[in-house]
């Protein structure tokens, strides 16, 4: 053998642990999300906690879970105290943030507003004075250019509704539920669905995040092929978002 030849083996097997060790599969994964009933519930139950464990934990990847504000979720991911968040709309962030290819669920989105008011669509969106929770940048999503304003909290929305201060309030079907059921006249309201908006983790844009989102994009791809997740949408009553048909809309009673 030639010293060039034995220089550059030596060399590939000095650099083959290093190799290895980029593409080691993590044994853990640290899943962090805002609280949203039946979603991501605190004690781990709830249809996203319940499809992330289907997904990594066949494969050896144990699932951490927890609780915290939106925001804050994505600043401990893009710091990289935390591999992922769920439940951001697509490319909803972009620094220091990996999305993978697949969505594991999707938000039916909503327009709350009087039931006196017409019925609106994404075509007549423009006509009216839309309000949203402020961070979820509907604006991005849907057709423009539209007149809108961000609320901090949701306290409040029913009151600025019925005093004419807006004409709908947008959000997803989760959230407009929990608001309405804070009115003592619910009747008095009405909620139509406009559309459909794939939800995502976002992981930390580091070889250990984009690792995990590889591995979840593959599990994703076999869980909805294989139908596996089928009964988990089931068991907590929502709508299965991966059919052909999801897009078409619901009517709202």
């Amino acid at each position: 053998m030639s010293m060039r030849i034995w220089l550059l083996a030596l060399s590939l097997c000095l650099a083959w642990p290093s190799v290895q060790a980029a593409e080691a599969l993590p044994t853990d994964i640290q899943l962090i999300s805002e609280y949203w009933p039946g979603h991501t519930n605190p004690d781990g139950s709830g249809v996203a906690w319940e499809i992330m464990r289907a997904v990594f934990e066949p494969v050896g990847v144990t699932v951490h879970l927890r609780n915290e504000p939106y925001m804050r979720s994505i600043g401990l991911v893009q710091r990289g105290e935390a591999d992922a968040w769920l439940g951001s709309y697509p490319n909803e962030v972009s620094e220091r943030v990996f999305y993978p290819q697949h969505p594991y669920d999707a938000d039916r989105i909503l327009a709350l507003g009087l039931a006196t008011q017409a019925r609106p669509t994404l075509e007549t969106l423009q006509r009216y004075h839309l309000i949203w929770v402020r961070g979820y940048g509907y604006e991005e999503y849907l057709p423009g250019p539209l007149r809108f304003q961000e609320i901090e909290r949701r306290n409040g929305i029913l009151d600025m509704l019925a005093r004419g201060r807006a004409d709908f309030y947008i959000d997803a079907s989760t959230e407009v539920d929990e608001v309405l059921a804070g009115s003592q006249e619910p009747e008095r309201f009405r909620s139509y669905a406009l559309t459909r908006l794939p939800l995502y983790p976002g992981f930390a844009d580091t070889a250990r995040g984009r690792t995990l989102a590889a591995l979840y994009d593959r599990r994703m791809a076999e869980l909805v092929r294989s139908g596996s997740l089928r009964p988990i949408f089931s068991r907590w009553q929502q709508p299965y978002p991966f059919d052909e048909d999801m897009e078409k809309l619901d009517a709202s009673p």
